[in-house]
């Protein structure tokens, strides 16, 4: 199954591609939209909308996870961060695409075993799980984490044996070998 991750952002949206088959997880691609470039918010609304498109149209994902609203003081930020998030659900859900929502607090847990792990412990999990040699870039970092979530959520889902249990028990270990991990 390919996983299409969604890190929503009204400046900048981060996405990752990874491939779950059985247990394994693969990374596919990733990258990050800068919408702050456009000159109107209605403008980086179209760009994000287009951007996801391109990728459904060449990458042929079967589903989309999108990272849910966390809590935020202003207001109009989380107003930009909601519509964000609806044009990412539009553009699967005119895709054809099953979509999926998790907040942050089950994307990190999923990642890191531990749902208040900081961005550079999420990107080093990613790294890790995904075999990567270098670090993604911070937004696409947490889109290939909301992949992962969706891959562990599946697992759990579609098998109750335990497997998605073991795997963070090792997530859990190699974020106690890491230097920064408390």
């Amino acid at each position: 199954m390919l996983i299409l991750g969604i890190d929503p952002g009204s400046q900048i949206t981060g996405f990752g591609l990874i491939k779950k088959s059985g247990q394994r997880n693969t990374h596919i691609e990733n990258g990050t939209f800068y919408l702050r470039e456009k000159t109107s918010y209605a403008d980086r609304l179209v760009c994000l909308y287009k951007e996801i498109q391109n990728i459904i149209a060449a990458y042929q994902p079967e589903v989309i996870a999108v990272e849910n609203i966390f809590y935020h003081k202003n207001p109009k930020s989380i107003q930009k961060l909601g519509e964000v998030r609806g044009v990412a659900i539009l553009s699967g859900a005119i895709s054809g695409l099953k979509v999926f929502e998790y907040a942050p607090l089950e994307v990190k847990k999923a990642v890191t075993g531990y749902g208040g792990a900081t961005k550079s412990q999420m990107q080093y999990m990613v790294m890790k799980l995904l075999g990567l040699n270098d670090v993604p870039e911070e937004n696409a970092s947490d889109a290939l984490g909301v992949a992962l979530c969706h891959a562990h959520s599946f697992n759990q889902l579609t098998n109750p044996s335990g497997l998605a249990k073991t795997r963070l028990s090792d997530a859990k270990e190699i974020l106690k070998k890491a230097s920064f991990y408390r």
